[in-house]
């Protein structure tokens, strides 16, 4: 019964989630008409919440002021968000426009950007057409605003940029971090966009019109994926615009990782308790992209937490009637050694499709498409501890000042 069991759960994660192999199919084989705009400078708030950032920030404040996009059309903006170092002195030197933010209670990068929202509409007024966010830590390529600034004229309103590593070669878990980034950027936004669904924020590099999205209100752990679901439910369409290219700096130690993984499963479950019933309404109003968020946020626990408590139940059964558990553990050996290869087919095909975009050696390239799998692997159980750990938004420190993008 328990085996059965077990096989009826892998028929249902199946049915559920085998659409994705049609975007695979879409990114490999569609290819992006070119869709007809008029050009018209749009103006720009560029908008950075930073906390104790002043190893990295300049770097990117440096790209920022190297765009080929007029610079009378969009101005930097920094919140300075509870520093104890020379963020605020950093950023006020290469140009940015910067408020300082000290509130110990409210914590959090959403919270940092419904200030700084609120700042700039008192002293500027709604003078903006759109509002582009990153991370302290990013450098942008020197076209990023124009290409952000095409999309937008071609009418998207919510835009999510094309994120890439700074730093792919450091070790296996910032190239598991790059090679995630790179495949959602290819096989899952790359596809929404192809087929006319709306795609996901990924944390930083998003364009967005406060006319689509209202003030902001997202503060969740998961404030990127929390608008992503929002907008789903709310069947506004978030479009990817693959020639807006960033560098994003990837967490080099597991502990580093593990908090932060921690903060996005914990963030994950938020979002599901705030917005399942709305994305199930949307998915009976025939909206597939409310289908598609709810998959999303939804397949970090549904299945593999009910697989990990199937398998401590049958394995504990059959232990309490003294039933020889090796045919067991071969089932589940082999098990594991199937997700291994499947995870390791859609790394080693992201590797191959974005090889020329992987700042890395060839050497580390092939490498870590074999560590990818245990990368997402240390996933599930950061997952299962979520689940009970009190979660609190802790900075990830970055150091590393390089100018890669350019």
């Amino acid at each position: 019964m328990t085996f059965s069991l077990r096989s009826f759960i892998s028929i249902i994660f199946i049915v559920l989630f085998s659409y994705q192999i049609f975007y695979y199919l879409v990114s490999l084989f569609v290819r992006k008409k070119e869709e007809k705009y008029q050009l018209r400078y749009h103006d720009y708030a560029v908008l950075i919440c930073a906390r104790n950032e002043e190893a990295v920030i300049a770097d990117l404040l440096q790209s920022l002021n190297d765009q080929t996009y007029p610079e009378e059309h969009y101005q930097v903006f920094v919140m300075a968000d509870n520093c104890s170092d020379r963020t605020a002195e950093i950023a006020h030197e290469n140009g940015a426009t910067v408020y300082v933010r000290n509130n110990d209670r409210q914590v959090g990068k959403g919270y940092a950007l419904e200030e700084l929202l609120k700042n700039i509409e008192r002293d500027y007024g709604d003078v903006f057409d759109g509002y582009m966010v990153f991370d302290a830590d990013n450098i942008v390529k020197e076209d990023y605003i124009e290409q952000m600034n095409i999309s937008y004229c071609q009418g998207n309103r919510i835009i999510a940029g094309y994120i890439n590593s700074k730093n792919y070669d450091s070790n296996w878990i910032s190239a598991g971090y790059s090679l995630f980034l790179l495949k959602k950027n290819r096989y899952l936004n790359n596809a929404r966009y192809l087929l006319g669904l709306s795609c996901a924020i990924n944390g930083t590099g998003f364009l967005f019109d406060k006319k689509l999205t209202g003030n902001w209100r997202y503060h969740t752990l998961t404030e990127d994926i929390e608008l992503s679901v929002d907008q789903a439910c709310r069947h506004n369409r978030i479009a990817y615009c693959d020639k807006a290219v960033l560098y994003d700096e990837q967490p080099v130690s597991f502990r580093q990782s593990f908090y932060q993984r921690l903060r996005w499963a914990k963030g994950y479950l938020q979002v599901i308790r705030k917005y399942t019933s709305s994305l199930v309404k949307g998915i009976m109003d025939g909206d597939f992209s409310c289908y598609d968020m709810l998959n999303t946020i939804l397949s970090a626990y549904g299945f593999s937490m009910i697989s990990i408590l199937i398998s401590i139940i049958e394995f504990a059964m059959l232990v309490y009637l003294g039933i020889n558990v090796i045919p067991y553990v071969r089932t589940i050996l082999a098990g594991l050694a199937k997700a291994y290869l499947v995870m390791y087919a859609a790394g080693g095909l992201t590797t191959v499709t974005e090889w020329n975009n992987i700042r890395a050696s060839r050497f580390h390239k092939i490498l870590y498409t074999f560590t990818f799998p245990l990368f997402l692997a240390t996933y599930v159980p950061i997952a299962f501890y979520a689940l009970f750990a009190r979660v609190t938004w802790v900075p990830i420190r970055h150091t590393l000042s390089v100018n890669r993008g350019q």
